[in-house]
């Protein structure tokens, strides 16, 4: 597979995958063979992207903003991205709403579904209801107490807490720009090699991300339980992919619009991250991934993807934002609970402000759904219910979602550059020379 270029290898082993999890799911050994011996192999892949996100962060961030040599530059930078970042959450928490009330998928669902997936995933449900229940019972800015750490170690020790560690990070560099050039130099130097580390690290551990597709793709396969009830949520399913497409065009046109970058150039720099972020179903897990395409084949300079990059895989969730507004108006349809456009706009605000600060892991969407279902007052005995009824198609939308959530942040990326004059010619002439012989 060498002479194949990464993101074949990736669409390969992900279809191989599949194509094995069907045929094992035909044996009664078949399942458990998969999750004995095939899936440990995805799992330790996605703990070895994990394993290095926090310290990528970290030095390339710091190495980003010591390059600029000028605060102001740093908070134009900043500034332009969160900006941005806010503007297309909403746009996609829009378009969501716009499908959902088109298509109408909540009217499609019979009563005696409704009650069979109730009973299958009830016990699911109430364990994201209980997380979300603590979530709001904290003040208004509890996010931003919560964003500054208390103790860096154990911030670092944590990939969920990514918000408190950028904010530290930020607060370093920032230090570091401050204090005297013969002072600032060594420490820069010191980033800048270990920096080099991290990416050599990257490339090692993306020579067995085709090997690692297949064991997630086939493991996934062998855990669907009931093929039938996944069939009864195609029309909300098919609701949430429509929805996503259509931000994903909108992401190409911003990209070709306001770069002069063609999608077919966006688009190809980018696929082997928009793989692994479907196969893993975390932007933190495909962070060192994504932020090595932004800067080698998308040709955005450091400074600015070292930045974007890490605050997009915490507060930028298009694809999540977007599947926000779908479920809570589908669960509505399907609970017969009337929305007023007040409560759809509530959705818009809600949605919103959950995404800022949302752990980039898998599930994180569940919990920021039951915000949005309590803000437009959904009865709380309805409340597990809802959520119990899409429980059984949310893993396939979820990396689906994921997918959607790191094309924003290329995109982003390369808007950011850009407008500051930072976005230059790939530095990969062969878009895949990293992991081709």
């Amino acid at each position: 597979m060498k002479k194949l270029a990464l993101h074949w290898q990736i669409l390969i082993g992900m279809v191989a995958g599949v194509l094995f999890g069907i045929f094992l799911s035909k044996f009664n050994w078949g399942p458990s063979l998969v999750q004995d011996w095939v899936k440990p192999i995805g799992q330790i892949f996605i703990s070895l992207l994990k394993l290095i996100a926090i310290p990528l962060i970290i030095v390339s961030l710091v190495k980003g903003i010591a390059d600029l040599q000028d605060i102001s530059k740093f908070s134009k930078i900043g500034g332009r991205t969160i900006l941005i970042y806010v503007l297309t959450t909403v746009v996609a928490i829009s378009i969501g709403l716009l499908m959902v009330n088109i298509i109408q998928p909540g009217n499609s669902i019979s009563s005696e579904t409704l009650e069979e997936l109730t009973s299958a995933f009830s016990g699911d449900a109430e364990k994201k209801v209980s997380a979300a229940m603590d979530q709001q019972e904290k003040g208004p800015l509890q996010f931003v107490v919560d964003m500054v750490p208390q103790n860096f170690f154990a911030a670092a020790s944590d990939n969920g807490s990514m918000l408190q560690i950028i904010f530290f990070t930020i607060f370093f560099g920032i230090s570091l720009l401050l204090i005297k050039p013969e002072h600032r130099k060594p420490v820069a130097h010191l980033f800048d090699g270990l920096n080099e580390v991290i990416l050599k690290m990257v490339d090692l551990i993306m020579l067995i991300a085709p090997y690692a597709v297949f064991a997630l793709l086939a493991s996934l396969v062998v855990e669907t339980s009931n093929p039938e009830l996944l069939q009864a949520l195609l029309v909300y399913a098919a609701t949430v992919l429509a929805g996503l497409a259509v931000m994903i065009a909108i992401h190409a046109i911003v990209v070709k619009s306001y770069t002069g970058k063609s999608p077919q150039f966006f688009f190809k720099g980018i696929s082997p991250a928009q793989l692994l972020a479907f196969s893993t179903s975390s932007s933190a897990a495909t962070l060192p991934v994504t932020m090595e395409r932004v800067e080698e084949h998308l040709g955005v300079e450091k400074e600015v993807s070292s930045f974007v990059c890490p605050v997009g895989a915490t507060i930028n969730m298009d694809g999540t934002s977007l599947y926000q507004a779908v479920a809570a108006v589908f669960i509505a349809q399907a609970l017969d609970f009337e929305l007023s456009f007040s409560d759809q706009l509530t959705i818009i605000l809600t949605a919103t402000l959950a995404s800022i600060g949302s752990a980039a892991v898998p599930g994180a969407g569940m919990v920021m759904l039951v915000i949005v279902l309590e803000a437009i007052g959904l009865p709380a005995d309805k409340l597990a219910i809802g959520l119990a009824m899409i429980f059984a198609i949310d893993r396939p939308l979820d990396m689906c979602r994921t997918m959607i959530n790191v094309t924003g942040d290329a995109a982003v990326s390369m808007v950011v550059a850009k407008s500051i004059g930072k976005l230059g010619e790939p530095k990969a002439k062969n878009w895949d020379d990293n992991y081709t012989g």
